[in-house]
């Protein structure tokens, strides 16, 4: 069976302005895409146990079902150190803008994403998920997302939600320092890209495309 582990932030505030966490659709549109091949799921944040969530809607069937099916797993997320990155055919960098804190510095996060994608597994991330993408450096030394394709939430999409001035940095400004070849699409409207065993989204809407391309890397 395929093991896809998902990384969730640990963090909780925006900025002072309100809570944050992981944007539960985030997680749950591509969680039914993994369901219905079979695929299992485990959980990973950066401080463990129970991560905040953000974005949650109860007329979802599918949020609902990610919740309670994964009831008992999301109360004890996993830390990075207690991951064994050999399990797990790919890894999904889950967005919501909590990631924006506490992603793009951990340092065994990174780990994890360049030993799965050095062996031949799939990195995937979606809005700010890619937010833990930037510091990845394969064994090469080379940042994985350099010379890639990579979809993420936009500039544009960040000033339009009116935060640019509480996050901690503008994610499409430092994908581009790493040398990615970032590809936007017009705001909040789905864009997935696919470059090489690298899957990214732009936002919500783009979260079900990058579970099914997730799927389509491991069954191709």
């Amino acid at each position: 069976m395929k093991k896809i582990l998902f990384a969730l932030t640990s963090h909780a505030d925006l900025g002072g302005l309100r809570k944050t966490g992981y944007y539960v659709p985030e997680a749950a549109h591509p969680y039914a895409e993994f369901k219905a091949r079979g695929y299992g799921v485990e959980f990973v944040s950066p401080l463990g146990g129970t991560p905040p969530m953000d974005g949650f809607k109860a007329d979802d069937a599918e949020q609902v079902a990610f919740l309670e099916e994964n009831r008992a797993k999301l109360e004890q997320t996993m830390t990075p150190e207690q991951v064994n990155s050999l399990e797990y055919d790919a890894v999904f960098f889950v967005g919501g803008h909590g990631t924006m804190w506490d992603f793009a510095e951990n340092v065994s996060l990174a780990r994890i994403a360049a030993q799965i994608y050095d062996r031949g597994g799939v990195v995937a991330a979606v809005c700010h998920g890619p937010a833990g993408l930037v510091n990845v450096r394969r064994s090469s030394g080379e940042y994985l997302v350099a010379g890639k394709a990579v979809a993420a939430f936009t500039n544009a999409e960040e000033i339009a939600v009116g935060l640019q001035d509480t996050v901690p940095f503008m994610l499409e400004t430092v994908l581009l320092e790493r040398g990615a070849q970032h590809i936007a699409a017009p705001n909040f409207s789905k864009n997935v890209q696919v470059s090489e065993r690298l899957v990214t989204g732009q936002n919500p809407a783009s979260a079900r495309g990058v579970g099914a391309a997730v799927v389509k890397l491991l069954e191709g």
